[in-house]
């Protein structure tokens, strides 16, 4: 699985319709309209998301991983 940040992720939902509702320390809080699912991404400067938390943010956001 390709490794990626929490601000490159927050990019990949930006471009999929998801909006950033609101920032909570160190976590963007993005929605989309029509579903009821948050998604929260930790952004800690570059530092990659876990493999088992990626995987669980691309399946609530309905993309695949070739979509990266």
């Amino acid at each position: 699985m390709k490794s990626i940040s929490g601000k490159e992720f927050g990019k990949v939902l930006e471009s999929r319709v998801w909006t950033l509702l609101r920032v909570q320390g160190s976590h963007q809080i993005y929605g989309k309209t029509g579903q009821s699912e948050r998604i929260s991404v930790p952004v800690h400067g570059n530092q990659s998301l876990k493999t088992g938390l990626l995987k669980h943010l691309l399946k609530i956001a309905d993309i695949s991983e070739s979509e990266l």
